[in-house]
């Protein structure tokens, strides 16, 4: 929690000023209450009316110093993150400190996040850099660079690190060695915001023959800080920012909070800084599992993929949102069941999109392919990955082994690396 406010007054300002908080710790003594107590947040309720900044009842202020990014999802629909400057400062210089193990003295490093569109990535790992605690060069490009002249800037200007999202640099590794040739010079590449799987690494290494590959950290636009990334930490490892967050992996069943090592639950966060827009017992859509015992400092957690009910899997660039889905299920079909299964094959994701018809045969082919048009309209850019929608039963949809609850979402893609989840 913010260094000046003990536990009490934390809590005391967020019941006090979020008229959110105010209902759903409306059962709690006003004083003397547990954090494990506290509920754990439901998404759908504390995401409504976020795109009114004025009316919005999480918010415990008005929106006056602040900084505003876009979580996810189109231009109309994503929903809006807020942090005073001060609240974000404090995450840069935090994260920034963590990075400082991941880089070295007299680092250059191309900066290669996206921006524009509220898109809150590039500017966390720009402010981030700028709080290191060594002195590095950073080359602001962007995602946006042409990679012909990405490629003339390493070697001109001596760039050996490079930071992004690994769709974007495995893009630049497939042009480089399109053209035959490599970059030597890269010894440090930094991923964030997607998976690296271990079928990406030779078009990786092909390109980048010296570089050694990590995670840049793991944090979100709407939870903040989650994990950080050390020297120590193994595929898909991250250390808890104990200074910052409190993190807990919770059964998805019991709702009891697990400390077992090796046993996956949701990984639920709490931000202990963050009083304008306060982040307290927050699903942050990801499975984990504890690597250290309880009480560890700066305990190490590891990812275990996407939760079943996650309010957005990454694919790709993209973000996909399943109520965006079920709306697009409804609108061409109905109230009808219906699952996303994501695998990764051939270097690619693949998307495939399962639904119960309502119709006969032929039509139900048909209706899949408007499905299908439909989804590439609501996420341009997906008909670059492989996509798929087809019909199917009852018994084809896939559900939970322990509750046989249906499942919206089957991440079947296994980690390579390292990821961050991240900011945008």
């Amino acid at each position: 929690m913010s260094a000046s406010l003990s536990y009490e007054q934390w809590l005391n300002h967020i019941r006090t000023h979020s008229a959110f908080y105010n209902t759903q710790l409306s059962h709690l003594p006003a004083q003397g209450s547990a954090f494990e107590q506290l509920p754990v947040v439901d998404l759908n309720e504390y995401w409504k009316g976020s795109d009114d900044l004025d009316n919005w009842r999480v918010l415990t202020d008005k929106v006056s110093d602040a900084l505003v990014f876009k979580t996810g999802g189109t231009t109309s629909q994503g929903k809006l993150s807020v942090y005073t400057h001060a609240e974000w400062q404090l995450m840069l210089d935090c994260f920034g400190r963590s990075l400082s193990a991941q880089l070295d003295a007299g680092d250059r490093i191309a900066n290669l996040f996206f921006s524009g569109d509220l898109y809150a990535s590039f500017l966390f790992i720009h402010g981030a850099l700028c709080s290191v605690d060594i002195p590095i060069t950073e080359f602001p490009f962007t995602g946006s660079v042409e990679l012909d002249a990405l490629a003339e800037a390493i070697a001109g200007y001596g760039i050996n690190v490079l930071v992004g999202v690994p769709a974007h640099l495995l893009a630049f590794a497939s042009h480089v060695n399109g053209q035959g040739r490599s970059l030597p010079e890269i010894t440090t590449i930094l991923f964030g915001g997607e998976n690296l799987f271990e079928s990406q690494m030779p078009t990786l290494k092909r390109a980048f023959p010296r570089a050694r590959f990590a995670s840049i950290g793991y944090a979100s636009v709407d939870a903040g800080l989650v994990g950080a990334s050390t020297a120590d930490c193994g595929l898909g490892e991250h250390r808890v920012f104990d200074e910052q967050t409190r993190v807990e992996i919770i059964d998805d069943l019991s709702g009891e909070v697990i400390e077992a090592c090796g046993q996956t639950g949701n990984l639920v966060v709490t931000n202990l800084t963050r009083t304008l827009m306060p982040i307290v017992r927050y699903p942050v859509g990801d499975r984990a599992i504890w690597c250290e015992p309880a009480g560890t400092p700066r305990r190490k957690f590891a990812l275990q993929g996407r939760s079943a009910q996650s309010r957005r899997v990454r694919v790709g660039v993209l973000s996909l949102f399943p109520e965006e889905i079920n709306d697009i299920v409804r609108r061409m079909g109905g109230d009808l069941q219906w699952q996303l299964i994501i695998e990764h094959a051939q270097d690619n994701d693949r998307v495939l999109l399962k639904w119960r018809p309502d119709v006969p045969a032929n039509a139900g082919q048909i209706r899949s392919r408007e499905l299908k048009d439909a989804l590439i309209e609501q996420y341009p850019g997906l008909d670059q990955l492989r996509v798929d929608v087809q019909t199917c039963n009852a018994q084809e949809l896939e559900r939970h082994p322990r509750s046989g609850k249906h499942l919206s979402i089957i991440d079947r893609r296994v980690y390579g690396a390292p990821t961050d989840r991240s900011l945008g």
